[in-house]
This record gives structure tokens, C-alpha cells and sequence, in this order.
């Protein structure tokens, strides 16, 4: 079967192209011996005061996406590290068919490596982490979760059917639930590039993703990862954690944030829920936080967090009260 040859759902995803970067390159071996790649945003003089930021990005999205975002934390006063997990990018090996990866891989080798890294290259310096999408669930599944201090979260969920928006539910259920798995099985690997998708991703995450369970334990290394150790590392983290989401995107509705959130029970959480037209956007979805064209307006809500752990007194959106059922 060619893939041409597939009748594919309908559903808006973005091209997102590779942006320069100002960071210097860097290779970094995981706890297993897998290299991973990235970039650095270092300053010239140490200051033990200074935090460095971790960025972790969404699924099968390049940390090149980020770079716009990491120039303007850098100029802002932070360190910051990009990186991309096991398969992507600049972490992707000649082929992914023989690649074992999963969500679960991604966040206690991958993150992990980072939080070790932030560690050792900025002794003494606080950390703190941005992520998004699934990046947020990411920093949750690292064995040294207790470096992190701040965090923003941007749309971070671990993709439940039943927390997609209404309006899209089915459609992202045929896409990312049934399309997906089906063509992974194919290919051995799930070549998102060719289908403008995204990037090529692990059958090992396509299994996590597509999993229709509402815990992440019960997804597959999800599992494993809690019958080896009897427990989730997100309790490790204490981090003042601010959880942003948009209110047009599909994936990030309160049921999918609060989920997620219900996990960090160390962690002081902030919800906050921002409409388009609280900044004089029409729409800005999953994926267009990071684009440099929301400088002005959404990267400073990160930015005050994570030089004051609180929010600044005119952020736009409402705050998510923390009872909020899903």
C-alpha cells in the first residue's frame, strides 16, 4: 500500500520549519549510552544566581522551534538548553525502524540527561524548565526532578481521546488513534515528514500516543516504568509550575491540563487560561506560542514566572480554579 493511497482525516496540523540557531551545538550521552543533541545559550561569565532553562518540546517537534524562544530568554538573563529527544532531529539516528523509543524513554533518559547536564555545566545555578505539549509531562518522569524549581507548562497533556475539544474529538481520534498506529505498523515507524505531519517518530511513542487510556501508567511504558519502580517519578518535583493553555487548542482543554497536572502533587500549580482575544489574536492553537510573533504578548507571562514564580498583575487570561473537576 502506497501512503498516498490512504484517505487521511482532515485536521489542521502546522508545518513547522526549522528555525536558525544562535545556541552552540552540543552531543550529550543518555544513562543508557544513546547521544542526544542539542544547543546551548550560555553567558560569558558564571553567575550562580542566573538560571538556566530547560526547553522541552512536544512530540515529534524539533528544539529548533524553539531557538526564537531560547534568544529571547538568553537575552533576557537565563542559560538556556534545547535538545531533542531520541529519534528526532538532532538526536535521529540513520534509521528509526530498529529505534526503540517511548514517551517514557523521552522523559527519564532523555530529560533526565538534561537535568544531569544543566547540573554539571551551571554548577550551583538554579534550573528551571519550559515545556510543551508532551514536553510538560516529560519533566515530570525524571528520576532528578527535585533540581527543577520553576516551571511553565504550554499546552502539556499526554493526548487522553476524551480530553480532545468536542468540535474536533473524532477527527483527532481517526488521526492520531487509528490512522497513525496503522501506518507505524507499515512502515515500522511512523514517517510523519512525508505526510506533513510533523516529524518522523519512534513506533515505540506512536504506541504511547495512541494508547486510549485516560493514566499514564497504563500506557505501554507508562507501565512499565511503574512495574519496575512501583511509582511515577512525578512526585520527585516541587517546582512552582504555571500551566498555560489556549483556548482554541484542541488538545489543551482544562479536563487534558488539570490530568496532567493531577500527577506533580509536590508542586505549587497555577492554571491559567488565556483566549485569543485576551491579546487581540483571532486564534493561536497548540503549537504557535513559541512563534517569535507573540514576543510582546504571551513570552512575557513565561518569562515573570520564571524570574518571580508568580504572575505579573496584568497577565490576560483567568486563573483555573483548582478544584476544577474533569
Amino acid at each position: 500500500m502506497n501512503l498516498q493511497d490512504i484517505a487521511l482525516p482532515t485536521i489542521q496540523v502546522e508545518s513547522l520549519p526549522a528555525k536558525p540557531v544562535s545556541g552552540q551545538p552540543f552531543k550529550e550521552p543518555a544513562a543508557d549510552g544513546y547521544t542526544l543533541g542539542g544547543y546551548t545559550w550560555r553567558h560569558s561569565s558564571q553567575d550562580i544566581t542566573r538560571p538556566v532553562v530547560i526547553i522541552n518540546a512536544a512530540t515529534s517537534v524539533r528544539c529548533r522551534h524553539y531557538s526564537r524562544f531560547a534568544d529571547y530568554l538568553f537575552a533576557n538573563g537565563f542559560d538556556v538548553i534545547t535538545y531533542d529527544y531520541r529519534g528526532i532531529g538532532e538526536s535521529r539516528p540513520l534509521s528509526l525502524r530498529q529505534l526503540q523509543a517511548s514517551w517514557s524513554d523521552w522523559g527519564a533518559l532523555d530529560f533526565e540527561a538534561m537535568l544531569k547536564r544543566a547540573e554539571r555545566e551551571f554548577p550551583g545555578q538554579p534550573i528551571d524548565v519550559v515545556g510543551h505539549s508532551f514536553g510538560g509531562c516529560a519533566a515530570g518522569l525524571g528520576a532528578s526532578g527535585q533540581l527543577i524549581r520553576n516551571m511553565v507548562t504550554v499546552g502539556a497533556q499526554f493526548a487522553y481521546w476524551r480530553d480532545y475539544a468536542a468540535a474536533q474529538r473524532w477527527r483527532m481520534f481517526s488521526r492520531w488513534h487509528v490512522v497513525m498506529p496503522l501506518i507505524t505498523m507499515l512502515c515500522g515507524y511512523f514517517p510523519g515528514k512525508r505526510l506533513g505531519w510533523l516529524e518522523d517518530t519512534p513506533a515505540g511513542v506512536v504506541r504511547d500516543w495512541s494508547t486510549p487510556s485516560a493514566l499514564y501508567e497504563t500506557r505501554p511504558s507508562g507501565r512499565l516504568m511503574h512495574a519496575e519502580s512501583g511509582r511515577l517519578p512525578f512526585a520527585n518535583v516541587s517546582a512552582k509550575t504555571l500551566a498555560i493553555s489556549i483556548t482554541d487548542d484542541p488538545y489543551a482543554t482544562i479536563p487534558a491540563i488539570e490530568r496532567l497536572l493531577a500527577y506533580f502533587i509536590n508542586s505549587t500549580k497555577t492554571h491559567l487560561r488565556i483566549a485569543p482575544e485576551d491579546i487581540g489574536e483571532q486564534e493561536v492553537g497548540h503549537f504557535a506560542f513559541f512563534r517569535s510573533a507573540y514576543q510582546a504578548t504571551l513570552w512575557p507571562i513565561a518569562l515573570f514566572w520564571l524570574q518571580k514564580s508568580e504572575l505579573a498583575p496584568d497577565t490576560p487570561g483567568r486563573t483555573v480554579p483548582r478544584n476544577q473537576s474533569f
